[in-house]
């Protein structure tokens, strides 16, 4: 391992060598951790192309990590930002009105059915809110609000009264 005698950055100061040493002590996420390293071991005299190296990251990663460090002199600086991620799906069905569509009684709606599917509920409040979701979304936010359901078994209401006669003495009891 070969030590540069300059570091490719000039604006560290003799107190970050210990800050990013503490902050690499508390690094519970992968990702910070891998940046407060590769801006150690720089901090420390290091190689940018050997840091990128032991850290498998790309030479200009490592070398706008130590920008953004030095800006602040804040290891927090490191921390990835927020992302806005993927647009939800169907925004204007949101969690309250499908537990208030999925507690409703589907055969006083109209349908031939006692019991929701998801596919069946995902029609319904595709019609009702004019907004389609698809029963693998539907499904989806299902299990993150809690809610489950069986299948509906069968039976009947009353025993027959004359099941004794049908089956025979043995069932006579």
């Amino acid at each position: 391992m070969q030590r540069a005698n300059r570091t490719p950055e000039r604006g560290f100061d003799r107190y970050d060598q210990r800050r990013l040493a503490r902050a690499l002590e508390r690094a519970a996420d992968i990702r910070l951790y891998r940046r407060l390293q590769a801006v150690f071991l720089v901090a420390l005299g290091w190689a940018v192309r050997e840091v990128a190296r032991l850290t498998t990251a790309r030479p200009w990663a490592v070398y706008s990590w130590v920008r953004r460090y030095l800006r602040t002199h804040e290891p927090e600086s490191l921390r990835d930002t927020p992302r806005s991620g993927r647009p939800r799906a169907a925004p204007r069905i949101t969690d309250a009105r499908i537990v208030r569509e999925w507690r409703r009684d589907p055969l006083r709606l109209g349908y031939n059915t006692t019991g929701w599917t998801v596919v069946l509920l995902a029609q319904h409040l595709g019609q009702t809110y004019d907004c389609p979701i698809s029963a693998r979304t539907l499904r989806r936010r299902l299990r993150r609000l809690g809610l489950r359901w069986k299948r509906p078994r069968y039976v009947y209401g009353t025993k027959d009264p004359h099941r004794a006669q049908k089956k025979g003495r043995l069932f006579a009891a």
